[in-house]
């Protein structure tokens, strides 16, 4: 008896999730801030060009979508989350464990982590070694870029980054803290961004950094190439290990600083939610994520074609993240 209760009251659980979201007829995406100008585009473009709705685009950063995203099937959960670094494994077992087990990996194209300041301001050239100096938590930590190396500005160290929830912070601690600890000397077990306020975690919301920037010339900010590239009037890139923050380099492999970027389907919502599967087709599309895709020109760097082809082709076939991404 108890088996048949507990499959009928499984039956009615999936019933009330595919109902609730049967109720919405708008695709919700959420996450990372540096896909959040790609996601945009790919909205606004299939609200122009389709008969559904204009999906709806929140900035909640990578972790913060992720736990959306996670959360369960139905309504008042998104659909898509975005995301400027893979999923997590953790964050696979989180999405099982609340019953979201088919969900689909999308490599949308490449983006370069910067180090940035605002035109007029002094200009950089440094390596990780050297910002890991400047920004890791440590007994006696310097208070001027100088202090790190006297070929650096005599100015205060002033770095606007992202907070911890935010993909682009976990690539920076990867990307530039990990890699640069040992060659800077300092310890790499647990290596940590100081907190005495030379490092402002300044939101998730990359805009406001821009505006920041402007307004102090000597601090400096921590976001995603696109943003140097849609601000570069107002932004100068700074060099890192003798490369500067170009698209050519970053899309050749030479800048240091780079990183994949994500969107996550859940498969469940694909056929209830009207437009969900054509939208991700639309945002791997040729016309969107290819070489000369519209997404090119907001500053993404696009994949490889044969791999552009292979990621296009499973997020047509749904084709489903199994667990083993991270052996």
């Amino acid at each position: 008896m108890s088996f048949v209760k507990t499959v009928a009251s499984a039956a009615i659980l999936a019933a009330a999730a595919t109902s609730a979201a049967d109720a919405r007829d708008q695709i919700r995406i959420v996450g990372s801030s540096t896909v959040f100008p790609f996601s945009t585009a790919v909205a606004e473009q299939f609200g122009r060009s389709t008969d559904f709705q204009t999906p709806v685009v929140e900035s909640t950063g990578s972790g913060g979508g992720m736990k959306l995203f996670c959360a369960g099937v139905g309504t008042e959960h998104p659909d898509i989350t975005n995301a400027s670094r893979r999923m997590k494994a953790k964050e696979f077992k989180l999405c099982a464990d609340n019953g979201v087990t088919e969900v689909t990996e999308a490599v949308v194209g490449f983006d370069g982590i910067v180090i940035a300041n605002a035109k007029g301001g002094p200009e950089f050239s440094v390596s990780r070694e050297q910002l890991v100096m400047a920004l890791a938590k440590q007994d006696s930590m310097p208070a001027m870029w100088s202090d790190v190396d006297p070929s650096l500005p005599a100015i205060k160290i002033e770095v606007l980054g992202p907070p911890p929830s935010s993909g682009t912070r976990d690539a920076f601690e990867e990307l530039v803290m990990e890699e640069g600890c040992e060659g800077a000397g300092i310890p790499c077990d647990d290596i940590e961004i100081r907190e005495d306020g030379a490092y402002i975690e300044a939101g998730e919301n990359d805009n406001l950094i821009v505006s920041k920037l402007e307004a102090n010339p000597n601090a400096v900010g921590v976001f995603g190439f696109s943003f140097l590239d849609q601000n570069s009037d107002k932004l100068q890139g700074a060099v890192v290990d003798g490369v500067e923050p170009t698209f050519d380099n970053i899309a050749g492999g030479e800048y240091p600083v780079s990183r994949s970027l994500y969107f996550y389907i859940k498969n469940a919502h694909v056929g209830v939610i009207p437009g969900l599967q054509e939208f991700a087709n639309e945002f791997m599309s040729e016309g969107a994520a290819g070489e000369e895709g519209y997404l090119v020109d907001k500053g993404l760097i696009p994949l490889p074609e044969d791999e552009f082809k292979t990621i296009s082709g499973n997020v047509g076939a749904l084709t489903k993240m199994t667990g083993n991404e991270w052996n």
